[in-house]
């Protein structure tokens, strides 16, 4: 699927994958809109590519919708990547044995309603627009590419929410594409492994933690670069025949207990 002159709409898309995604896409000729809450870094991107920044919370329908709206005066909303969400790590009960001490319950259903719930409401404010899209020459109407994690198959200790809110969209990626491909429009999701992202702070010490965590990587022992995601989103957003794929770009780590 050509995406040159198309809309594009990236949550998230501030910093780290989304960033790196909304970059490859304006390269490609899309007109990007960067949905995040990060106002500084997501604006100061879209002026870097000639995009538009639009202030976005997953769990806001109004604020999804705003940002369709924008895209599809763009250009026909034909991508839509979900790199929007959060992290928790806590583990189900406390040491003490008090019930107090069990997992915040308000937490885990906060990283649902974003990684889980949110990327739901955008698929189904977005697919809505792309619904409206002429077909493209290859009988398309648009793509989403979605961002789980290896913790949807691989939950560490102290990762019950997250890996929870990650395989909810594992789980969804299926039956969703079996839904939009009555209008021509594809679902995929992408399952990133250890990526090099701000998550793991700068300077020196950050620089050793990350050598020393990347030794755990099959192949190749590093970390891996959020221009790597982004090159594996792009290709299914343009690739016309992958569709209702869950994808793994991790170097072939498979994540220990802890």
């Amino acid at each position: 699927m050509d995406i040159n002159g198309a809309s594009a709409v990236v949550t998230g898309g501030a910093s780290g994958i989304g960033a790196a995604t909304a970059r490859q896409l304006a390269a490609k000729g899309a007109r990007v809109v960067v949905a995040d809450l990060q106002a500084d870094k997501g604006e100061a991107l879209a002026q870097e590519i000639g995009g538009v920044f639009v202030t976005v919370d997953v769990t806001k329908t109004d604020q999804i919708i705003d940002a369709v709206k924008t895209a599809a005066d763009l250009g026909p909303l034909r991508a839509l990547v979900n790199s929007a969400g959060i992290g928790w790590a806590q583990r189900t009960i406390g040491k003490d044995g008090e019930f107090s001490s069990a997992h915040d319950l308000g937490a885990y259903k906060k990283v649902l309603e974003i990684n889980l719930v949110g990327t739901f409401d955008c698929i189904r404010i977005a697919a809505t627009q792309m619904s409206k899209n002429d077909f493209t020459e290859t009988g398309e109407r648009g793509a989403i590419v979605n961002m789980t994690s290896v913790a949807a198959f691989d939950g560490q200790i102290g990762q019950a929410a997250y890996s929870s809110s990650k395989g909810g969209v594992v789980g969804l990626t299926l039956p969703v594409a079996r839904d939009l491909s009555a209008v021509g429009v594809r679902v995929n999701t992408v399952a990133p492994g250890l990526i090099d992202t701000p998550i793991y702070g700068e300077g020196e010490a950050s620089e050793a933690f990350k050598a020393k965590l990347g030794e755990s990587v099959l192949f190749p022992h590093r970390l891996g670069k959020p221009d790597e995601l982004a090159s594996m989103v792009i290709e299914l957003l343009t690739n016309s025949y992958m569709n209702a794929e869950v994808v793994r770009v991790d170097g072939g780590i498979r994540m220990p207990p802890k």
